[in-house]
């Protein structure tokens, strides 16, 4: 029989592995400069969108994920699942007329904000809990249902008196789980769990809006991810299984998303398979004090944009979303000392940086009380680049004297660092300098002949880097 409620312990657990769900549940919901008027934000809603079937059939949309991954449940183990999602709820702005009734409007203006139409984004749980000897054979099914909402909030002026309202409505949604898992052979007791969350809505689209995303958005259920975990047992990591799991892992079957291991590092009994490709364990960065929505999103280049916003700006961010006018809070209110924070953090010289005999993170300025750690002096002896020269320094190629002014020939591809680079293989290009850096690592700046715009690269020192195994002597022109 299946059971909807978490036991304590696993709601523990799920609570730490959703501060990262709730980074993917919200990606790109609102992108900067977070307002609704901006041009990227016509275009939302981009990650685990899963359509209704009738609109999804003929487009390159899904209405269905697909997640495979190995197990080691224990003898009577339980699997808990939390699927989650956003549900468009339409936005829409009236302005309150003398008669008392309301008039629907394009914007409507206070002294603080501007509030516009906007598509907000109501989380949505579906959860469950199966003993993992219910998933044998055909496995268990579970359909859900979220039901139409409508909803009125006044819009109060400075003296609070009602200028208008916000009327917000919500589609019906309906969708399946499908749960299984089958025995693997060997001599190891594992499974392979499969769950399918599938949009089953019954909508179809009118004649006018049959190519139209936008319609199809409020039937939709967004940003779609999916959390397990097993209270006795553990999963097996996809990126890096044991050698003796490989070919099981690589026959999984992964459709429109990814489980990788969450929760806290060394425990793997709590799986996240999202539309994201994440790797096992991700987590917050400490230095990060709030969300921003932006996909991909850099916290200082943000932070300071966003603190450059105008205050006319500021008002229609304030009205288009709450998170967005938490964002701009934020970033007002950011003092500088934290901000300075956000320029970066180079975690893998942490554990090895102190004097002999001292413990990691004992040294003086280690660390800070956001946890940041900062040595007392660089990393590396800025005296050291006294006995290098750029222009004068050569470097033996194939045994001949390779410097600034040599012709060589391109043949990049041995460590395929940059694409871009194959298509320059084979052609010649001037040696600009020869650079040092602070691994002893030699790298020649170049600029390739013919380019058109080889003089103003030089003016600027914008060139292409290539190792000495990656070009050739080249033959001076007769």
């Amino acid at each position: 029989m299946t059971v909807t409620a978490f036991a304590p312990e696993t709601e523990e657990r799920l609570a730490l592995a959703r501060q990262v769900a709730d980074a993917v549940l919200f990606e790109g919901y609102v992108l900067y400069p977070y307002r609704a008027s901006a041009a990227k934000n016509r275009l939302r809603w981009q990650f685990g969108v899963l359509v209704p079937p009738a609109w999804g059939a003929e487009r390159e949309e899904h209405d269905f994920q697909h997640t495979e991954c190995l197990m080691e449940p224990r003898a009577d183990a339980t699997l808990s699942v939390e699927v989650r999602f956003l549900h468009a709820r339409r936005r829409t702005v009236q302005r309150a007329l003398p008669d008392g009734d309301f008039e629907t409007v394009d914007e409507l203006g206070l002294d603080d904000r501007v509030l516009v139409p906007w598509d907000e984004g109501a989380e949505e749980r579906v959860e469950l809990v199966v003993p993992v000897g219910q998933l044998l054979g055909d496995g268990v099914e579970f359909p859900f249902r979220k039901g139409p909402v409508e909803e009125t909030e006044p819009v109060l002026d400075a003296a609070g008196r009602t200028v208008g309202r916000l009327v917000r409505r919500s589609a019906e949604v309906s969708g399946v789980v499908r749960l299984s898992a089958r025995e693997l052979d060997g001599p190891y007791r594992v499974s392979r769990l499969t769950a399918v969350i599938e949009n089953t809505t019954d909508w179809t689209p009118s004649d006018g809006h049959a190519a139209d995303r936008d319609a199809a958005l409020p039937h939709s259920l967004v940003a779609t991810h999916l959390l397990m975990a097993l209270d006795a047992g553990s999963f097996l990591s996809m990126t890096d299984p044991p050698e003796w799991a490989e070919g099981a892992v690589a026959a999984c079957r992964n459709l429109h998303t990814w489980p990788v291991l969450a929760g806290e590092p060394g425990r793997a009994d709590l799986v996240l398979s999202s539309p994201i490709i994440l790797e096992d364990h991700p987590a917050i960065a400490p230095e990060s004090l709030g969300a921003l929505y932006d996909a991909t999103e850099i916290d200082e280049i943000l932070a300071l944009r966003t603190a450059a916003l105008t205050d006319e700006e500021k008002r229609e961010a304030r009205g288009t979303d709450a998170r967005a006018a938490a964002v701009i809070e934020l970033a007002d209110s950011m003092p500088a000392e934290v901000l300075e924070r956000l320029h970066g953090a180079v975690r893998g010289l942490r554990e090895v940086t102190g004097e002999p005999g001292e413990a990691p993170g004992q040294s003086a300025g280690f660390p800070d009380e956001f946890g940041v750690r900062r040595p007392d002096t660089p990393w590396w002896d800025p005296a050291s680049d006294a006995g290098f020269d750029p222009e004068q320094d050569r470097v033996t190629v194939d045994g001949r004297s390779v410097g600034k002014g040599s012709r060589v020939e391109l043949r990049p591809g041995l460590r395929h660092t940059d694409a871009q680079d194959l298509f320059l293989k084979g052609r010649t290009a001037t040696v600009e300098a020869v650079l040092h850096d602070v691994d002893g690592t030699v790298h020649l700046a170049v600029t390739v002949d013919g380019d058109p715009g080889a003089d103003i690269r030089r003016e600027q020192g914008r060139y292409l880097y290539f190792q000495p195994d990656e070009v050739a002597p080249a033959e001076d022109p007769r």
